[in-house]
């Protein structure tokens, strides 16, 4: 197995992912790493990224000096562009869309997921959290869910048979990616789909709790 830092890992993951969207998508990211998908989406391709807080045209991350005023944020608070067309509203308007079916697709970060879709993203025994925020409306309303993360959390999986954290929702994940793979949650199980050029089959599954399904001639180069 080869070793990776954490930013490393991150960015095998988002650039994965910024390559799943197509001309004329509307598409959630969620706080986290899943944000930074942003600054990495396709040339050429006109994509429209909505924000939970209330913004429809968020373009990459930016910098900002101490001096300086921003008001385009992404649901974390972290600056953004914005693109040609963008659109600010309040956040109920942002909810309707969700819930409302208008996302072609919602990116967010998982705690654990199972092979049955169950999605656990919201809370750790033993730590404060503020609550579920959308997810919960996301992973409703859009047609489809990627989640974002990485393969293991200190070394343990978080790829589950069976979720052990509160869900947020239940059969809602479409697709996995993290850095070792590409994974497809389907009726019959997770098909392990594309694996990171740096590691083998049998190295992945002894980092995944769930048993993976291996298509015929073994899943593609991530990258």
């Amino acid at each position: 197995m080869v070793e990776m830092d954490k930013k490393t890992r991150r960015e095998i993951i988002v650039k994965r992912i910024a390559k799943e969207f197509e001309d004329g998508f509307y598409v959630n990211l969620g706080v986290g790493m899943p944000s930074l998908v942003a600054n990495y989406l396709p040339e050429g391709v006109n994509i429209m990224l909505h924000g939970e807080n209330g913004m429809l045209g968020m373009g990459e991350h930016t910098e900002i000096t101490a001096d300086e005023q921003f008001n385009s944020v992404d649901a974390g608070g972290a600056p953004v562009k914005a693109v040609p067309g963008a659109a600010y509203f309040d956040s109920c308007t942002a909810f309707a869309m969700a819930r409302g079916g208008h996302l072609n697709c919602t990116v967010l970060g998982a705690l654990e997921v199972d092979e049955l879709g169950n999605l656990a993203n919201w809370w750790v025994p033993g730590v404060r959290m503020p609550g579920m925020g959308g997810a919960m409306d996301l992973v409703v309303g859009a047609k489809r869910v990627i989640i974002s993360m990485e393969h293991t959390a200190k070394g343990a999986p978080k790829i589950l048979k069976k979720c052990r954290l509160p869900l947020t929702a239940v059969g809602c994940v479409d697709t996995i990616v993290t850095e070792l793979g590409y994974f497809k949650v389907t009726a019959e199980g997770i098909v392990f789909e594309e694996i990171n050029p740096n590691v083998t089959v049998e190295e992945v599954q002894a980092q995944t709790e769930a048993q993976l399904i291996i298509p015929e001639g073994g899943p593609k180069p991530m990258f």
